[in-house]
């Protein structure tokens, strides 16, 4: 009886695993019979034309990268269901820049509510965008429900700006503030044997400090002050008050909210941030007031970034000579990687390519690293240096961050062009062991055996670290930087001496490195390929953006994105709304992203040239 009993459970058991199972496969399958069909409905609807009049729509979406990486669709749901949240600047600054002289765009509509930020020199460069196409005289309107500080450096270009009147203006200036692990790490009995030649060169300071070293801190301040500068300078040219104003605003920010009885808005509107206020039916009327309404839709005359891109894509005319840019953005690791990292033998191959392209005049290297091996980067500036020895110019555009071996890549380059508020040079290097014997021994494991030479396990972490491979490895870190040096100096005609003066691991801005004979020229991606242009003698050409090749579910998964984010926007243009990835989520990706990080750090010889830095 027991046993029957035992029986029937079971099989009750399996039957409702197999239920579930075919419950979780139906699910699966009509996710995927309704992303296909809503693919396929998105490409194959017809395309309108853009209509006379029509107001340019700028709304970003999440991050604004230099090439956007293809995100799991798992990140969709650890962000409750927000969008991936990547914008292509050169995108955006293409469709602004096409709008300027196209007679059938009245109006920029800027909405920044889902705007996540970028790197203050990309935004720069959008903003650089607009007040361009402010020249034809057509408007630029903004809104936003609230302003974060990168929000409201993009809106304020505007001619009109609105606040919601429950928002507010976040302009807070800028800080970096640390996490020093030392403490903690002598607690646990854990050493960490450092590496470095350049006192600025901080990486390693979290590691073996309890605070910011002075050196640091003083190349960190100069830096933000510098940084702070260029959007102050902006916001208040752009609104029209004086850049004390703006100080007077962000440093007194206690008084004015007193003085508004804490109403953030009013206190905005008082400081001249902002220009009225509007809810969003009556921002959906003023728009229709100053452009008009579609006829189809009983909305305003608008479209979209993408669709617009896409009919002027139509209409261009091709080229038969072109203009490469790739595009160098995060991490530089060794061997082949997808996209999303700098893999040395990945942008190589990449580079060969152009290289032996007979169409490709010239190549533009866009970078947006921090730096990373020592290894992979030589590896990509060689294969730079190999293009111009081939007759074809290289020109290296420094987005956000372009520092440590971000800029030894661009070493490779004929000019290097920077934005004033790109964050490079960290001309340094370093290397960093574990050691982990006194936790194993308080714990009572004990490590023992027999080597044949010095350096036979010399570096395993489980034993104390010996002289002779620390003597070792101190001495191929300072002959790593002497090449650094070298390889600096020629590429920029200097001395060693001459560049060690500003190197030794110190951050500058893009003005001071312009200053300091570290950048040839401050501008933004247009004015290097411009510069690529005129050193291959050509004048019409086409710009094309070489990438590492994907699969094909690679491509499908990033198309059947894109489309879907399409269509969240024109629905979030539709509803006005959007929701946000909890706190909990964005710590944990932020948890993610940093061990992902370390886990991509694969150097043969483990020598880094990293900065630590990264653009507000």
């Amino acid at each position: 009886m027991i046993r029957g009993l035992f029986r029937f459970l079971f099989n009750m058991l399996r039957m409702f695993v197999r239920l579930l199972d075919l419950v979780v496969r139906g699910a699966f399958y009509a996710l995927m019979i309704f992303g296909i069909g809503a693919l396929v409905a998105f490409f194959l609807r017809p395309e309108p034309a853009v209509r006379e009049g029509s107001a340019l729509v700028l709304r970003p979406v999440g991050m604004i990268v230099e090439q956007a990486a293809l995100e799991p669709p798992l990140a969709l749901l650890r962000a409750g269901g927000a969008p991936a949240g990547q914008m292509r600047l050169a995108d955006l600054v293409e469709a602004v820049k096409a709008a300027r002289d196209d007679k059938r765009i009245a109006a920029l509509v800027i909405e920044t509510d889902e705007l996540v930020g970028g790197g203050l020199s990309k935004l720069a460069e959008l903003r650089a965008a607009i007040e361009d196409f402010k020249t034809s005289g057509k408007p630029v309107l903004a809104r936003g429900e609230r302003f974060t500080q990168s929000q409201y450096y993009l809106a304020s270009v505007a001619d009109e700006l609105h606040l919601s009147a429950d928002g507010f203006v976040l302009l807070r200036g800028l800080a970096r503030y640390g996490t020093y692990f030392k403490d903690a790490l002598d607690r646990l009995g854990v050493k960490v044997h450092v590496f470095r030649v350049g006192e600025y060169k901080s990486f390693s300071e979290p590691f073996t400090r309890s605070d910011m070293s002075d050196e640091d801190r003083e190349s960190s301040r100069d830096l933000l002050q510098g940084l702070w500068q260029v959007m102050r300078d902006d916001i208040a040219a752009s609104r029209k008050l004086s850049p004390e104003a703006v100080n007077a605003h962000v440093n007194g920010i206690r008084d004015a909210l007193a003085a508004s009885a804490g109403d953030a808005a009013q206190a905005a509107l008082a400081a001249g941030l902002v220009d009225r206020f509007s809810t969003r039916d009556e921002w959906r009327a003023r728009l229709i007031e100053r452009v008009g309404k579609d006829p189809d839709n009983d909305d305003i005359r608008r479209i979209g970034v993408g669709r617009y891109l896409a009919l002027v894509g139509q209409e261009a005319d091709s080229a038969d000579e072109r203009i490469a840019v790739i595009v160098a953005q995060g991490t530089i690791v060794d061997g082949m990687e997808p996209s999303g990292v700098v893999a040395g033998d990945t942008f190589a191959r990449l580079i060969r390519s152009v290289r032996e392209d007979d169409s490709i005049k010239a190549l533009v290297m866009r970078i947006d690293s921090p730096g990373g091996s020592a290894w992979a980067s030589e590896l990509i500036r060689h294969e730079l240096e190999l293009t111009r020895q081939a007759g074809k110019p290289v020109i290296a555009s420094m987005s956000s961050v372009a520092a440590s071996g971000g800029y030894w890549i661009a070493a490779g380059a004929d000019e290097i062009w920077a934005a004033p508020a790109t964050v490079t040079g960290s001309i340094g290097i370093f290397g960093m062991f574990p050691e982990f014997a006194e936790p194993l021994r308080r714990l009572g494991i004990g490590v023992d055996g027999v080597a044949t030479a010095p350096l036979a396990g010399a570096l395993d972490p489980r034993r104390p670290l010996d002289p002779v491979a620390a003597d070792a490895m101190q001495l191929s870190i300072e002959h790593g930087y002497r090449r650094f040096l070298e390889t600096v100096a020629r590429a920029r005609g200097m001395t060693p001496d001459e560049v060690d003066a500003v190197a030794r691991g110190r951050v500058w801005t893009g003005a001071a490195a312009a200053e300091l004979g570290l950048v040839d020229q401050l501008g933004g991606l247009q004015a290097a390929v411009d510069a690529a242009a005129r050193r291959a003698g050509i004048e019409r050409y086409e710009v094309v953006w070489p990438e590492a090749r994907e699969s094909f579910e690679q491509r499908l998964l990033r198309r059947l994105m894109r489309a879907g984010e399409e269509l969240g926007i024109e629905l979030g243009l539709q509803l006005g709304g959007g929701s946000r990835p909890g706190a909990l989520a964005l710590v944990i990706d932020e948890v993610q992203a940093a061990a992902g990080e370390l886990l991509r750090w694969n150097d043969p010889q483990h020598m880094y040239l990293h900065c630590l830095c990264e653009a507000p």
